[in-house]
């Protein structure tokens, strides 16, 4: 039996196709009108993607605006030798996990201080009540201690875990937005499937029979 309940990612509208390719040399040529399209194309997914992590949605609408910014700062370095589609979800990727790094380091920083100065103002955590919105109703209890769980995993099994288990992206694409293997990114997500079960079977102990 499964130790929780597949979440459901958040089903956003079809966009128009576009031509990635002619938008982003479009991009690198400095047009907003081209950057407006490649945004409207992928800031639904993208943010998905960003809330995942930071749990937050003004951080996450921060977040995906800063990807946009990267996109249109480096679009003339871009090589074309992966796909756009991976290139910006490994832009969004590395920032949230730069958020989360700057954000624990942030809090071991206020938890010592609070230790050892008095009248320290007061540390604030992320809300432990957070629900990813793609969550059905009937799951939102589960899905606020799994996504209290997957913080617990390391920043690979995390990325590999969210990308294909959450927002449902294919294997050989989470591959190459981590640039691994594809064999390495199912390793990863087994791995954090057996930890999050070890660590929910606490919770769900007649789950795990």
């Amino acid at each position: 039996m499964a130790i929780f309940t597949p979440i459901t990612p958040i089903k956003t509208e079809l966009t128009q196709m576009i031509d990635e390719e002619n938008c982003l040399k479009s991009i690198a040529h400095g047009s907003e009108q081209a950057l407006e399209k490649v945004y409207n194309h992928y800031c639904d997914k993208v943010y998905n993607t960003i809330l995942s992590y930071t749990k937050n949605s003004e951080d996450a609408d921060e977040l995906l605006q800063d990807v946009f910014v990267t996109v249109y700062k480096t679009a003339k370095s871009f090589k074309f030798n992966s796909s756009i589609s991976t290139w910006i979800y490994r832009i969004a990727v590395n920032k949230s996990l730069d958020f989360l790094r700057k954000k624990n380091s942030q809090k071991r920083k206020g938890f010592f201080t609070s230790l050892y100065v008095k009248d320290s103002a007061e540390v604030k955590y992320e809300s432990t009540d957070f629900v990813h919105p793609g969550v059905k109703l009937e799951n939102k209890e589960e899905a606020k201690l799994l996504f209290r769980t997957i913080d617990k995993l390391s920043e690979n099994q995390k990325t590999a875990f969210i990308l294909t288990q959450i927002e449902g992206l294919p294997q050989m694409e989470v591959a190459d937005i981590m640039k691994q293997s594809r064999k390495s990114v199912e390793s990863l997500v087994q791995r954090a499937k057996a930890n999050l079960k070890k660590e929910l079977e606490k919770f769900y102990p007649e789950r795990g029979k």
